[in-house]
């Protein structure tokens, strides 16, 4: 499905299953990050000359179709960052600042990438604060005592498992508890909500949703982010400074320090508007599609373990009999198929599972049947060359 609108893609001599880590960039993005630098490079929000005026055009513009994109209330509440990670600890460290105490508790899933768990952990200690966890395959009926945040995943990156975010986010309300989604997996794959989901706060990254690099959402809810101080302190994020003292700019900016990655967020604009194009619903049909297939090969292979649920969501993580993730990924790389191995920057998933590392095949909608058979070929190459006896 519509691979032929990636140039990377074209010559199909790589069958690329390693989209949970970066997706790859159609050439509707590099054309108009190029234009942008051929055309229009200029800083944004200071200049009165056309080109700046232009740059903060298509930049502003990146954040309404941002907004349209996840349905937030207000444009104010889209704040552009570096990526996820900056994203959530910029609300760990806002947020954390703003309503926990000594002996306060931070809630998160068993299953978070580290970027929602350092972050917290930093935090809970500088706080004093305490983390506690949950299992996210069981039904959460009360929160902790005491506890005034909660953080988790919308799907967990080492296993593909969806968690029950609506459900979270309806008990920790009741107590009057924000909620903070990385919604980093999920947003790329299906149709996302933010006012029907009711969280507080949302984190995503544009390269894992054919966007560029460097560059990222934080959403909250205006409520919460004008009651937080920014994180960052410099220039665009200021309305007034002396030597003693200064006062923050209006959202969003009061969460934007510095000159923006403006050609990035012109990046994430154009991405956004192609998958419009396409259709969430459809691109989440599609992904589906080819990911039943995946799983449903590497069921045929007597020599595979999987981990995780048997419900998932474009992600599956998977060990060969006797032969180590990291040679497994190896030799699928002469076989011209891209996969990940490693923790997957998830090390408390691995300790679970009780394996060091996995190998993890994740499929974006550009994928086919084509590119899992190949992987297929290549398992069966791993299995038979390197598997050692009576492992």
């Amino acid at each position: 499905m519509r691979r032929n609108d990636f140039p990377i893609l074209q010559d199909g001599a790589v069958a690329y299953l390693d989209n949970a880590a970066t997706s790859q960039k159609p050439a509707a993005v590099l054309e108009a990050m190029e234009q942008f630098y051929r055309t229009t490079n200029a800083n944004v929000h200071r200049g009165l000359y056309h080109w700046s005026e232009t740059a903060t055009a298509h930049y502003e513009q990146a954040r309404d179709t941002v907004q349209q994109f996840i349905n937030a209330q207000h444009r104010e509440e889209i704040i552009f960052t570096s990526g996820t990670t900056a994203a959530i600890n910029t609300i760990a460290y806002a947020l954390g600042k703003l309503v926990l105490q000594p002996g306060d508790v931070i809630l998160l899933s068993q299953v978070e990438h580290h970027s929602n768990l350092v972050p917290w952990q930093l935090v809970a200690e500088q706080y004093r604060a305490k983390l506690e966890f949950f299992d996210p395959t069981q039904p959460l009926n009360q929160l902790p005592p005491k506890t005034k945040l909660v953080s988790l995943a919308h799907i967990a990156n080492s296993s593909g498992l969806i968690l029950p975010i609506q459900s979270v986010i309806a008990l920790a309300h009741q107590a009057g508890v924000p909620v903070v989604v990385d919604a980093a997996q999920s947003v790329p794959h299906m149709p996302i909500d933010v006012q029907q989901l009711d969280c507080d706060f949302l984190a995503f990254s544009a390269h894992k949703l054919c966007g560029p690099t460097g560059v990222g959402v934080l959403y909250g809810k205006r409520v919460w982010l004008e009651k937080m101080s920014p994180v960052f302190g410099g220039g665009d994020m200021i309305r007034t400074v002396t030597l003693q003292h200064s006062t923050y700019a209006d959202l969003p900016h009061k969460f934007e320090a510095g000159t923006p990655n403006i050609a990035g967020v012109i990046g994430l604009g154009a991405a956004v508007q192609y998958l419009t194009s396409i259709g969430m619903t459809k691109i989440q049909e599609a992904t589906s599609a080819v990911h039943s297939y995946l799983v449903a090969q590497l069921k045929t292979l007597d020599f595979i373990t999987l981990y995780g649920p048997e419900e998932r969501s474009s992600i599956v993580s998977f060990n060969v009999r006797g032969v180590h993730a990291h040679d497994v990924a190896a030799v699928l790389d002469q076989h011209g198929v891209a996969v990940r191995a490693g923790h997957h920057c998830a090390m408390p998933v691995m300790e679970q599972w009780g394996v060091p590392a996995t190998v993890r095949a994740s499929v974006y909608f550009y994928n086919d049947e084509s590119d899992i058979d190949k992987l297929i070929v290549g398992l069966k190459h791993a299995y038979g060359s390197l598997s050692r006896p009576n492992s």
